[in-house]
C-alpha cells in the first residue's frame, strides 16, 4: 500500500490518525484523504477537536487508528 496524499492540499504521507479520521468521519470505505487541517475546514470544526476525538476513539478501541 502507497504512502496516502490529502485530497485537498496534496500533502503527502498522511498519518495513520488522519487515514483512520477520515474513514471514522467521511466514509470507511474513502479513497481520498484529508490531512487533519483539511479535514477541519471541511468539517467546519477546529482541527485541536479532531486531535482530541483521535484520542477520544483510540481510547474507545477504534480499530481505525
Amino acid at each position: 500500500m502507497g504512502k496516502k496524499r490529502c485530497y485537498v492540499c496534496g500533502r503527502e504521507a498522511l498519518s495513520k490518525n488522519e487515514i483512520g479520521l477520515t474513514k471514522k468521519l467521511l466514509d470507511k470505505e474513502s479513497k481520498r484523504f484529508y490531512c487533519v487541517d483539511c479535514l477541519a475546514e471541511y468539517l467546519e470544526v477546529d482541527t485541536e477537536f479532531l486531535l482530541a476525538k483521535v484520542e477520544e476513539l483510540k481510547e474507545q478501541g477504534c480499530d481505525l487508528f
